[in-house]
C-alpha cells in the first residue's frame, strides 16, 4: 500500500510522536483512578455491596486480561497507529456511557474503558522498541511520568468537582471524556502512517517466549505490583475513612499517592540507561511499597507519608515492568509480545485484588489483615524483581537456534 508523502520534516514528526504517545498517556490510568474518590457516592446510589462495588475496580483489569493478547493481533492487521486511535475511542465511549447510569451502563462502560485501556498498554511498548529503540527507558519514563500525573490531577479533581461544583459523581466522572478527544486530535496526523507494522506482529500460537523463565518473572513482578496498586487505587480512600480522614482528606491522599507516582518517571529515565542492571532499583522499590503498606496499619496518623512513599514505590515498579518489556526483549515483536503476557497474565492476577481484599474486608471487619496480604505481596515482588532486573534478554528463536554465542 503506497503511503502519501510526510507533510512535516523527520525532526518534526518524531516531535508529534511523542506529544501524541504521552496524550495517549495521560488515559492509560485516569479513567480507572478517578473513580475511587466517588465510590461511595456510587456505592450509595446503587446500593451496592462492598464487593460489588469493587467489581467496578476489577472490571478493567479483567478486560485488560483479556484484550491484552488480542492487542498484537490487532497491530498486525491494521497497524499500531490505528489500532491506538481505536484505543482511544473506546475509552472516550466507555467513559460516556459509564457517566450515564443505571447500573448496567455503570458496569459496561467500565469495562469499555478497560478494553481500549488495555490496547493502549499492550502496543507502546512495542511503538517505543520500534520509534525509540535506544531511548527506551527515557521515553517509558515521560510517558509513566505524564500518567501519573494525569491519574493524580483525575484522583484530585473529581470529589471536589462531584460536590463543589455540583455536578454529582456521573457529571464529575463524564469531564473526563476531555483526555480521550484531546488525544484523538493529536493522535490523528499519525494514521497516515498506516503501513501494517511487523514490530507489532503477534508473537504465534504457542510462541516461545511463554516458556522463558525470564519472561515469567516479569509477567509476575508487574503481576502482584498491579494487585497491590490496585487494591489501593480502589480501597484507600475506605482504609483511611476507617482511621478517622474525611472523605475530602482522603480523596486528596488518594491523589497524592498518585502524584507520588508519577515521580519516578522524572528519576528512572536518566538512571537506569546508567546502571548495569535493575535489580537493586526494583528491590528497592518493591521493599518500600511493603514499608508503606505497614506503616499504614501501624502509624496511621503518618498516612500522608506513607501513601506518598507507596505511590512512588509502586509507580517505581510500573515504570521498570513496562522498561522490562524493551529491555528484555530483543527485537519490537518480542516486545509486543512479551508486553501482551504480562498484560494478559499480570492484570489477571490484579483482577482479583480488589473484590477479594474487599470481601476479606467485609468478612474481619477490618483492613488490617487486607494490608497484611498485599504486605507479603510485596515481599514476594522484591524476590520477582531482583530476578526480572537481571542483565539479560529473552532469546529469539532463531537465536535459541543458533545455540550459545
Amino acid at each position: 500500500m503506497t503511503q502519501r508523502p510526510p507533510l512535516l520534516p523527520q525532526d518534526q514528526r518524531a516531535v508529534l510522536l511523542l506529544l501524541g504517545i504521552l496524550l495517549i498517556a495521560t488515559n492509560l490510568r485516569a479513567p480507572i483512578t478517578g473513580l475511587a474518590p466517588v465510590l461511595s457516592m456510587i456505592q450509595g446510589a446503587f446500593d451496592l455491596s462492598t464487593a460489588a462495588a469493587g467489581l467496578l475496580t476489577t472490571l478493567p483489569l479483567l478486560a485488560f486480561a483479556l484484550v491484552s493478547p488480542l492487542a498484537p493481533l490487532l497491530a498486525r492487521q491494521s497497524g499500531l497507529e490505528r489500532t491506538l486511535f481505536g484505543a482511544l475511542v473506546l475509552i472516550a465511549a466507555g467513559v460516556v456511557m459509564r457517566s450515564l447510569g443505571p447500573a448496567w451502563r455503570l458496569y459496561t462502560g467500565t469495562a469499555v474503558i478497560g478494553a481500549g485501556i488495555a490496547v493502549g498498554n499492550v502496543l507502546l511498548p512495542s511503538l517505543l522498541k520500534r520509534d525509540f529503540p535506544t531511548r527506551i527507558a527515557g521515553v517509558t519514563g515521560a510517558y509513566a511520568l505524564t500518567m501519573g500525573i494525569a491519574a493524580a490531577v483525575a484522583s484530585a479533581t473529581v470529589f471536589p468537582l462531584a460536590t463543589t461544583f455540583g455536578l454529582g459523581w456521573s457529571g464529575a466522572l463524564l469531564a473526563m471524556v476531555v483526555l480521550p478527544l484531546a488525544a484523538l486530535v493529536l493522535w490523528w496526523p499519525q494514521l497516515d502512517k498506516h503501513a501494517v507494522a511487523q514490530a507489532a506482529a503477534a508473537a504465534p500460537a504457542g510462541a516461545p517466549i511463554w516458556r522463558h523463565a525470564l519472561a515469567w518473572q516479569v509477567t509476575l513482578f508487574m503481576g502482584l505490583n498491579s494487585f497491590v496498586y490496585y487494591v489501593m487505587i480502589g480501597w484507600l480512600p475506605a482504609i483511611l475513612a476507617s482511621r478517622g480522614y474525611s472523605a475530602a482528606e482522603a480523596g486528596s491522599l488518594h491523589g497524592v499517592m498518585q502524584l507520588a507516582s508519577a515521580v519516578p518517571g522524572l528519576l528512572l529515565g536518566p538512571v537506569i540507561p546508567r546502571l548495569k542492571d535493575q535489580k537493586l532499583v526494583a528491590l528497592a522499590m518493591s521493599l518500600l511499597v511493603a514499608a508503606a503498606l505497614l506503616g499504614l496499619q501501624l502509624l496511621p496518623g503518618l498516612a500522608s507519608l506513607w501513601v506518598a512513599c507507596f505511590g512512588f514505590g509502586a509507580g517505581a515498579c510500573i515504570i521498570l515492568a513496562l522498561m522490562f518489556m524493551g529491555l528484555r526483549t530483543e527485537n519490537p515483536r518480542q516486545a509486543a509480545a512479551l508486553s501482551g503476557m504480562a498484560q494478559c497474565v499480570g492484570y489477571l492476577l490484579a483482577a482479583f485484588g480488589p473484590p477479594l481484599i474487599g470481601g476479606l474486608r467485609d468478612l474481619s471487619g477490618g483492613w488490617n489483615a487486607a494490608l497484611t496480604v498485599c504486605l507479603v505481596l510485596a515481599l514476594a515482588m522484591a524476590i520477582l524483581g531482583m530476578l526480572a532486573g537481571r542483565n539479560r534478554r529473552i532469546r529469539s528463536a532463531a537465536a535459541a537456534a543458533q545455540g550459545p554465542a
